[in-house]
């Protein structure tokens, strides 16, 4: 892109997050991160922070907008998520059912919440991009298991397919971006991708985003991904 965009990246803190907010700003957007902790580092590079956001948090939303006050933003990015491992075994336990019902707080409904919380600040030509992954696949799913992180990010692409639609005659952009299998600590250090990678990627995926492509489930490669 080259014109610089403001963009407000939720979940900074780390990982993939953490490296957007530096190649966006290192391209010259003006790029606003919220984090749950505090985060030093991406303030000494020129990156607003508002801290202490959990996006399961309901009173998020309120907050950000508080702390943007009246700064117009372009485009927004939803990275936050959780992934905790829910066997078919775990899912008749206690546990196991906390975890599902955390796992849809953090991967669907927060960025939901967040999501129509923002949606009055976009404008035509904004776009609203929600980290998904393909593990959200109902398609793709060839190994089973993992059901509170599979089961939320389906949820969470079908309310970015949701909201492509109501944000359409805004002119607001959305899709559901997979990052593909990075290095980070959700992995465990596991993956094909370095999280330097999984951004450079994604943030093609964001440049790419139009009125034409809205509601697309992508690989951060481009691969268009099953439902």
């Amino acid at each position: 892109m080259s014109k610089s965009r403001t963009i407000l990246v939720v979940g900074a803190s780390r990982g993939i997050g953490t490296r957007l907010v530096a190649q966006l700003a290192a391209r010259g957007d003006s790029v606003i991160a919220t984090c749950r902790k505090p985060t030093a580092g991406l303030a000494q590079q020129g990156v607003t922070v508002i801290d202490g956001i959990d996006v399961a948090d309901p009173a998020a939303g309120a907050r950000v907008l508080a702390a943007l006050g009246d700064r117009a933003i372009d485009d927004v990015i939803i990275v936050a998520g959780i992934l905790e491992r829910v066997s078919l075994d775990d899912v008749g336990t206690a546990a196991g059912q906390a975890s599902v019902r955390r796992q849809f707080e953090v991967n669907a409904l927060g960025p939901l919440m967040l999501a129509a919380a923002l949606a009055p600040r976009l404008h035509d030509g904004s776009r609203l991009a929600f980290l998904t992954s393909r593990m959200g696949s109902i398609a793709d799913n060839g190994s089973g298991g993992h059901y509170g992180y599979r089961m939320s990010k389906a949820a969470l692409n079908m309310a970015g397919m949701s909201l492509a639609r109501d944000l359409k005659d805004k002119g607001v952009a959305v899709a559901l971006l997979h990052p593909g299998y990075v290095q980070t600590d959700m992995t465990g250090g596991h993956g094909q991708l370095t999280a330097d990678e999984s951004a450079a990627l994604l943030i093609a995926r964001l440049d790419g985003m139009n009125a034409g492509n809205s509601g697309s489930f992508w690989h951060a490669s481009g691969e268009v991904l099953p439902w």
